[in-house]
């Protein structure tokens, strides 16, 4: 007689074969061959690059639902939820070091470069031979001037009120994930249909803060080395939590069909640790972006 194996009792789960890591390739390729193209204003750039998106966002939703069918069916055991939670462990730690190296460039540009540009300590000879006479102070655009003269964004008006509605999205968030392992589903739907909505309201501040920089205070991605850090910094960040959201808008909708219970519900866990992380990543950017 043929043994079988619960999910429990068996040592690892073998997937069937994907197609989705093949789609998930290409669907990058066009994307990075989009955005390269557009920023060096070739005509088709702009569309190659939105056509990349709308194939990374399908090939994320069938995969993913993939994924969410095995798990429902009871496929996977304790080992996949190791590798699961050691995944997730390993992309934050990504995430922090693809921030980190942009946190670097701007510790680099206001410690060190600015100063030899302006002849401090050792860099003499790099302000005599390259710009001599030119004295910097932070924020600037280099001594080219480049983009123009612009303005910067108060540290106290928008940063602060987005700052206090993504620390107030952790709060909510945590005690959406107390009412699960309680199996409290309405308060769970509450709580975190709450936390989506805080997410959605600090990415509609953030376009409005873009919107005032580009046409009231001639702030823009070429405005130097502040414009390229300031953006590139925080727009990343709004990135990360337009990707948030729409994982906490999923977890929303998978606790609404009864996906999670109180003791298997890593789904939900992967979606606050990375929501959790972007909070963090946010309090560094407004202190070393907006206050100092």
């Amino acid at each position: 007689m043929a043994q079988t194996h619960s999910p429990e009792t068996d040592v690892y789960f073998v997937p069937q074969q994907s197609k989705w890591p093949f789609v998930g390739s290409v669907a990058m390729l066009v994307l990075m061959v989009g955005v390269a193209s557009w920023l060096n204003d070739a005509a088709w750039g702009r569309w190659t690059f939105f056509a990349g998106i709308a194939m990374l966002a399908a090939t994320l939703f069938m995969w993913f639902g993939d994924v969410i069918r095995e798990s429902v069916a009871g496929r996977y055991n304790k080992q996949v939820d190791v590798s699961f939670r050691m995944g997730m462990v390993w992309f934050i730690f990504s995430e922090v070091m693809f921030f980190g190296a942009f946190f670097a460039a701007l510790f680099y540009t206001r410690t060190l470069a600015l100063p030899w540009l302006s002849g401090i300590g050792d860099g003499a000879m790099t302000n005599a031979l390259l710009w001599e006479g030119y004295s910097a102070g932070w924020p600037t655009n280099g001594p080219a001037a480049i983009g123009g003269q612009f303005q910067t964004i108060p540290a106290w008006g928008l940063p602060l009120l987005n700052t206090l509605i993504l620390l107030t999205s952790g709060v909510t968030l945590t005690i959406a994930h107390h009412a699960l392992k309680a199996a409290r589903r309405g308060a769970v739907l509450l709580w975190l249909g709450l936390t989506v909505v805080l997410g959605a309201t600090f990415l509609y501040f953030q376009v409005t803060e873009y919107v005032h920089a580009y046409r009231e205070l001639n702030l823009t991605l070429g405005s130097g080395i502040y414009g390229s850090t300031f953006f590139m910094l925080t727009g990343f960040h709004g990135a990360h939590v337009l990707l948030g959201t729409l994982m906490l808008a999923i977890m929303w909708l998978r606790t609404l069909k009864g996906h999670f219970t109180r003791d298997n519900h890593f789904g939900f866990e992967a979606a606050a640790w990375y929501w959790h992380f972007v909070d963090v990543v946010w309090l560094a950017l407004f202190l070393f972006v907006y206050v100092i």
